[in-house]
Order: structure tokens, then C-alpha cells, then sequence
């Protein structure tokens, strides 16, 4: 139940990050826009979050068959990440070169003359396709091969970014925001279940923050690629190229895959 159970943490996440900002927009309009009033209400779940950590959520004990790791960022610690794990780690850093900055979504929604006033909506569409995307997802990941529905995802990728390159209208933005929306569904908790399947368990916590540091800087040259291509050929050169990206993507993950297969790997 590994995908299913990553499917619904990523599931409830993006729940919050549309039903929190849902929220503090009615509490702005109730308290005529008392920030002060506003941040003291957000205090309450930060605060009842800090009570279930504390008294509800348990460290499971760790078997005594699991070695004792003193330095896990040594490179003798990280080599014994194995081959697998770093097959995973590139995978993901491939996807994310062809997924930049959900700001872009913002920006294109503006570009074909979206009110101002409905903007914030655009991520609200996005995170619900994520949402109820992650779940179901995650729970077909444990019936079938996790790396055809990585595949699936970045089809649903390249054909949100066709969309959002091609569109002239708020209805063709919308679609291919919720496309968009519907591949971090698909991708984003498998890419989590992948590295808890193939990193060492005594070596999981130092596998993720790893993974999360590739992915961000991954994140991070896309999306500066992203604005420069905004820049100098406008919207529809940007997700075009974002496109071509995840069509790059698909072909290492085929190449990659083969490797794999030759070598025998899992």
C-alpha cells in the first residue's frame, strides 16, 4: 500500500494548499481585511498540527536488522543509496526541467485577459485536479508497473503544455491547467513512492533530502529558463518549449529504462 499511502499524503497536502487560501480569502473579507486577525485565526491549525506530532504521530521502532549509519552523507553512504535510487533521483530531475514554476500558469491566465479578481483561482483549479488526482493514482500504482504510469504522467504533461501554448481563450487555459494539475497527480507521489522503494530504509531520510535537493535546483534552473524564454518569444514559445522538455523526458526515461533492462536491474 506504499503508493496509496504517498497518493493520499500528497492528496491531503494539496487540499490544503487550496483550501487554506480559499479560506484566509473569505476571513479577509469578513474581518474587512484585518491581516492581524487573519494570521492569529492561521495560528489555530499550525498549533493543532504541533499537538497531533506530539501526541499522536509515533516513530515507528527500527528493526535490529538495519545497520547503524553515523555520517550518511559520506560518499561510502551515499554510494550505498544504490542504483536504483539514483536511476529514480534522475528520472525525477528530468521531469522537473520539463515542469517550471506554477507562477507561469498565473501569467498565461493573465496573458489571454483573465480579471485580476479570479486569478488566484487558476491554482485553486490546478491544486483540485491534484488533488483528486493523487489518491486514486497512488492506489493504481501498487496494481501495475509505477514507471507506465510515470509515462502517463509526462503524456498528460506535454499535452497541458500543447494547450496552454495553443490557447487564446480563459476556457483553453483552464484545460490546460487542470491537465496540468492532473500530471502532479500522477507523478508526484509516485516519484516519492519510487525513492522510499529503492533507498536503504537505513538510509531513507538522507535518500529524501537528496531527492528533494536535486528536484529543487531542478526546479530552479526550469523555471529561470522558463523566464527567459517568456521574455524573449512570450507565452506560447514557453510552453512549447516546456513541451519539448517533457518529450526529452520520455526519451531518457525509455533510454534510462533500457539500461536498466540490459543490466538486469529491478
Amino acid at each position: 500500500m506504499r503508493g496509496a499511502s504517498f497518493g493520499l499524503r500528497q492528496s491531503l497536502d494539496t487540499v490544503g494548499a487550496f483550501v487554506g487560501p480559499l479560506l484566509a480569502i473569505l476571513l479577509m473579507l469578513a474581518t474587512a481585511n484585518n491581516f492581524t486577525t487573519v494570521f492569529w485565526i492561521a495560528v489555530i491549525p499550525a498549533f493543532v498540527s504541533f499537538l497531533l506530532i506530539v501526541f499522536f504521530v509515533h516513530e515507528p521502532e527500527r528493526s535490529g536488522a538495519l545497520r547503524s549509519v553515523k555520517s550518511p552523507l559520506s560518499r561510502a553512504e551515499l554510494a550505498n543509496l544504490g542504483r536504483p535510487y539514483w536511476w529514480v533521483v534522475a528520472i525525477a530531475a528530468m521531469f522537473t526541467l520539463a515542469r517550471f514554476s506554477e507562477a507561469f500558469l498565473v501569467l498565461r491566465a493573465q496573458s489571454v485577459g483573465l480579471p485580476v479578481a479570479l486569478i488566484p483561482g487558476v491554482l485553486v483549479l490546478m491544486n483540485v485536479a491534484y488533488a483528486l488526482a493523487a489518491y486514486p493514482a497512488g492506489v493504481l500504482s501498487d496494481q501495475m508497473d509505477r514507471r507506465t504510469l510515470l509515462v502517463a504522467g509526462l503524456l498528460v504533461l506535454i499535452g497541458a503544455d500543447v494547450i496552454l501554448a495553443s490557447s487564446t481563450t480563459t476556457l483553453g487555459v483552464a484545460i490546460g491547467v487542470a491537465l496540468w494539475g492532473l500530471h502532479m497527480g500522477l507523478t508526484q507521489g509516485l516519484l516519492a513512492t519510487l525513492v522510499a522503494d529503492s533507498a536503504p530504509a537505513e538510509l531513507r531520510g538522507t535518500a529524501y533530502g537528496v531527492f528533494n535537493l536535486v528536484s529543487g535546483l531542478a526546479l530552479l534552473a526550469a523555471s529561470v529558463i522558463a523566464g527567459g524564454l517568456w521574455d524573449a518569444v512570450g507565452p506560447s514559445g514557453t510552453f512549447l518549449a516546456g513541451a519539448a522538455f517533457a518529450a526529452l523526458s520520455l526519451l531518457g526515461l525509455r533510454v534510462l529504462d533500457g539500461g536498466r533492462q540490459r543490466r538486469g536491474a529491478p
